[in-house]
């Protein structure tokens, strides 16, 4: 583990707390390496207070603990991202962030994880799964299933409710995913192309 100097800034080092899952930034605190040993300890996030001037474990009063999940360390090794799970609002004026900001996830990120989902499904291959059978059905099947799923996106989208549009774009979105995989890719191979499209210079090929 890279070894992290407290002695330049007299004893302390910015820890910069950020949301595992949604990328927020939820605080800053600091961190002597009693406290980074005990965050370690306990996997709840603790401080060194300097207006106490004494450790306190974040959320020791409120309930509102931040759950360890893990620590990075800068190129100068003097400052620390922390990685955690918040039970609750952060800032102890009772907003989410200490800059009084949403901690929302984008449910954009979701596919990723989805993707992340269906490899494992695709490595392991466990019985009983859907997602299994689709792979062990071959190549053309999955395509014929988004196929299936995209004609009946479209008949909702004419017909039917934006309800029903909504959960066949699903169906749409999962089974995409599923024929990705089975190719060697991802949904973000999608994303970097449609990112690519977007730029002005864009030719089509």
């Amino acid at each position: 583990m890279t070894a992290i100097d407290f002695q330049k800034m007299g004893g302390l080092v910015p820890a910069i707390i950020q949301d595992a899952t949604t990328k927020t930034v939820l605080m800053l605190g600091f961190m002597n390496e009693e406290a980074y040993l005990k965050t370690l300890e306990l996997k709840k996030v603790t401080f060194y207070s300097r207006t106490k001037q004494r450790l306190w474990t974040k959320g020791e009063e409120s309930g509102h603990y931040l759950h360890l999940v893990d620590i990075k360390v800068d190129c100068d090794q003097d400052t620390l991202l922390v990685l955690v799970n918040p039970e609750g609002p952060t800032c102890h004026k009772g907003t989410d962030t200490c800059w009084g900001e949403k901690n929302e996830a984008n449910p954009l990120l979701f596919l990723s994880e989805l993707q992340d989902f269906i490899e494992k499904r695709h490595e392991e291959m466990p019985e009983g799964s859907y997602t299994t059978s689709l792979f062990k059905d071959g190549l053309n099947r999955m395509a014929q299933k988004v196929g299936e799923e995209a004609l009946e996106a479209v008949i909702e989208a004419c017909n039917g409710t934006n309800e029903r549009l909504v959960y066949e774009g699903s169906d749409l979105f999962y089974h995409l995913i599923v024929l990705l995989t089975a190719k060697g890719l991802r949904i973000e191979d999608l994303a970097r192309e449609l990112q690519e499209r977007h730029n002005p210079g864009w030719k089509k090929h």
